[in-house]
Parts: C-alpha cells; structure tokens; sequence
C-alpha cells in the first residue's frame, strides 16, 4: 500500500476538542494557513469525478475565462479540514453535519495560500439535540474572498 497520507483515528484529539458547553459564540475558531497545491486539487477532483479541464488542463484553462487553471467551488470542503488543526471541535467524531449555505466569489487557484476566518455564531437545545450555528471565510493571500458560508451542526453529548 502506498499514498495514504491522511490520519484514521479520529479520537486521538478528542480529549483536546471543546466541548458543546465550551464553545463560546462570536469566539474565533483556531485555523491554520494551507498552500493549496496543484496536485492537491487534481487529486481532488480525481476522487470526487470531477474531471473538467478547467481543473487539469493548461491550455483549455489558459484559453478559459479564468486564464488559468482552478479549483472547483466544492474544494472548501478540502480546504475545511486543511486549514484547522486536528482539534478543533468541528471535528469531534459523532458530529452531524445539519445542514449548510456557501457563496462562491473566485476560484482558488494552485498555489494560493488559504486562510479561514471561522467562529460559532450560536448554540441551541432543539428536540434533546445539541445545536452549533458557525460561520466560515476562506480568503487567498491577497485578501479576496473565495468563498463564505454558514452551517448548522449537530454535536456529540
């Protein structure tokens, strides 16, 4: 076996990770810078069947309305995980994803250094659920926002 390169014991940071009670509303979330790379976004897309030559050929993108080649909108999900460290409480096994809103602005490129402005907006009890609404910006090096969005999770007791 070779290429694996991702963790699967996803407890081991558990006992590091807030708690419901802990998180604090309008708190910043502790993110990470990530450079996305070209070879990131193309295996990516392999995986997720997203072979558009926007995303892997030169030309056709050089030619394109973006002159160049780009990631596709959905890469935050990448971008999610890449840009918080492994304890953060969005990643406390157990957690439900109840639902989400994204705003695409411009395409992330290869090679751009993403950061994320990330925080817990709100928090709820619904129906003996545990409820956090969190907001999250993706922003290149240049400051511009590439895309925004809001999203309702369940969370472990």
């Amino acid at each position: 076996m070779s290429g694996t390169c991702f963790a699967t014991d996803f407890w081991k940071d558990d006992a590091r990770r807030k708690t419901w009670e802990q998180i604090v509303p309008g708190e910043p979330r502790e993110t990470i810078p990530y450079t996305l790379t070209l070879d990131a976004i193309q295996k990516y897309c392999r995986v997720v069947g997203d072979l558009h030559p926007l995303y892997f050929d030169q030309a056709y993108a050089d030619n394109s309305r973006y002159q160049g080649l780009i990631a596709p909108p959905s890469i935050h999900i990448l971008l999610m995980f890449a840009c918080t460290p492994a304890h953060d409480w969005m990643r406390s096994p157990g957690t439900v994803n109840a639902g989400q809103s994204w705003s695409y602005h411009i395409p992330a490129r290869p090679d751009d250094t993403i950061t994320l402005q990330a925080r817990a907006l709100d928090k709820f009890i619904k129906k003996d659920r545990l409820f956090v609404v969190h907001d999250n910006v993706f922003f290149n090096q240049h400051g511009q926002v590439i895309c925004a969005g809001r999203g309702w999770t369940i969370r472990p007791f």
